[in-house]
């Protein structure tokens, strides 16, 4: 039997998993950004005020969940911990530790616990400067998917294969460029060419 408040933590989960407020989630799925606000939850008499189907097949569609993916976190599930590689930007740029496909390879890094978030491939990247401020702070962590669809307005890893590595949001991506845009106006947006960009990974989570 699924209950009210499992639904509701099930939101609450995704939208951490894909480092957004509720609101950010909603205004992503095309609803109302006040749509999830947990006063919204509950009726003024108290009755419970659940998410319709719509909404939620509109949130997971935006998303690029799968619906086996958001019952684990209705379950809580996802709650089961597994040791993910931690890696710093400094080792992510140079050699050795991912593969062609952006998968961590090799196993010199250190590691830390994390819930799992239904990728056998993710791992965790401390990151470094200020490019990602507000958003993310030097030394925070970031737990990424290599294998994770990625769309506009998602935030981004990217590794150029000349070993550079960027924290940003996507902005646009065609056939043949990659546009990102820098969360801090003293950083300059990039548009990187495809033929010269490593790997792409969708930030998951993100320590604050």
């Amino acid at each position: 039997m699924l209950t009210h408040a499992q639904i509701w933590r099930a939101v609450d989960r995704l939208a951490q998993q894909h480092g957004l407020s509720t609101s950010a989630l909603a205004r992503r799925a095309g609803l109302d950004p006040t749509a999830f606000n947990r006063s919204k939850r509950e009726a003024p008499d108290g009755r419970p005020r659940w998410p319709s189907t719509e909404s939620i097949a509109k949130v997971l569609a935006s998303t690029g969940t799968g619906i086996d993916d958001f019952m684990t976190l209705v379950t809580g599930a996802a709650g089961a911990r597994r040791a993910i590689p931690l890696i710093g930007f400094a080792q992510a740029g140079a050699g050795g530790y991912f593969d062609d496909a952006g998968f961590p390879a090799g196993g010199a890094w250190e590691e830390i616990e994390f819930p799992n978030v239904g990728d056998e491939h993710a791992y965790a990247l401390e990151i470094a400067g200020d490019s990602m401020l507000p958003l993310y702070r030097d030394g925070d962590i970031v737990v990424v998917s290599p294998t994770a669809p990625v769309r506009r307005g998602d935030r981004v890893i990217v590794k150029t294969r000349e070993g550079e590595v960027l924290a940003k949001e996507l902005k646009r991506r065609t056939a043949r460029t990659l546009e990102l845009r820098s969360l801090n106006p003293d950083h300059a947006d990039r548009t990187l060419q495809e033929k010269d960009i490593a790997w792409v990974a969708r930030v998951l989570w993100a320590s604050q």
